[in-house]
């Protein structure tokens, strides 16, 4: 069984970055694109308190819950996408996510 997963994440600019994630570290996707200094800025250190994070999932895959917080910035969130917008920082890393495919969202208008 292997300890990571791969992820991609498509940039700003139309590129896609195949990433690959450590499953036992208890790290989320946030923090996981910055490791690879993507643009993501995480301003508010994965706390659900900003939007630098947000990014658009493309695959089907069975994320956790949205919790009040989460939904709460999302309302304020530039360009969201009621099916697809989450928080980087509100997806951990597991085994469920291996093959997960997200857009980064926007930074602003």
């Amino acid at each position: 069984m292997s300890d990571t997963i791969k992820i991609t994440v498509i940039d700003r600019e139309g590129v896609s970055h195949e990433l690959e994630a450590p499953t036992d570290m208890n790290m989320n996707l946030m923090e996981v694109c910055k490791s690879y200094e993507l643009p993501v800025k995480g301003t508010c250190g994965g706390m659900a308190l900003c939007s630098t994070c947000h990014c658009y999932v493309q695959t089907e895959h069975e994320l956790p819950e949205m919790s009040e917080d989460e939904e709460d910035m999302l309302d304020q969130a530039f360009f969201v996408d009621d099916e697809t917008s989450r928080l980087g920082c509100q997806l951990p890393i597991n085994l469920e996510l291996d093959g997960l495919v997200v857009k980064l969202a926007p930074e602003s208008e």
